[in-house]
């Protein structure tokens, strides 16, 4: 959710976006949105330091989830969640160094999801021991999320809000950045 919404508006501040995806269907909405697609699996750790060497970023933000589209499938597909934040990020923050990014921005969620606890803290102290910015979002509402027509309990997030407010997070200093609407 997030990344489709901020590649326009990275564009649109001047950046060069090189977009992963798994899927070679979704590689022409990067494109459409004025980034360079590059179909790879975060698994491969091979094909995947390729890619992001031959990017040549300066910085490598991390907004990879496996979430499944429906809601309620959440608990079955917790491992694979868990999974993308471990090892993807572990992937992702070796292909980074291999590159010689010199900043990561990584996307975390802003509460603690039973039983599921230890792989966001793996995710999010290898980020910032990376020298990164740890970006909690809320849970996300509005088109396109789980939440469309109502907004969710907090800590929770607009997802536009969102994405309009993690561009200025390019030039954080390493840490943690909670952005959630504000409660009251």
């Amino acid at each position: 959710m997030i990344g489709s919404r901020l590649l326009p508006l990275l564009v649109a501040a001047g950046h060069d976006v090189t977009g992963t995806t798994r899927s070679p269907e979704r590689a022409g909405l990067i494109e459409k949105a004025g980034g360079s697609p590059v179909v790879v699996d975060v698994y491969d750790v091979d094909a995947l330091t390729t890619a992001v060497v031959a990017s040549r970023p300066g910085l490598v933000m991390h907004q990879l989830t496996d979430l499944p589209d429906d809601p309620t499938a959440i608990p079955e597909r917790a491992a694979a969640n868990a999974r993308i934040r471990t090892e993807g990020t572990a992937n992702l923050l070796a292909a980074a160094r291999a590159a010689g990014a010199t900043r990561v921005l990584a996307q975390s969620i802003a509460w603690t999801p039973p039983g599921r606890g230890d792989a966001v803290k793996w995710h999010e102290d290898a980020v910032l021991d990376a020298g990164g910015v740890v970006v909690r979002y809320g849970q996300l509402y509005g088109r396109g999320t789980y939440y469309e027509t109502e907004a969710p309990a907090h800590p929770r997030i607009q997802v536009d809000d969102a994405a309009r407010r993690t561009v200025p997070l390019l030039e954080a200093a390493s840490g943690v950045v909670v952005l959630a609407d504000p409660q009251g």
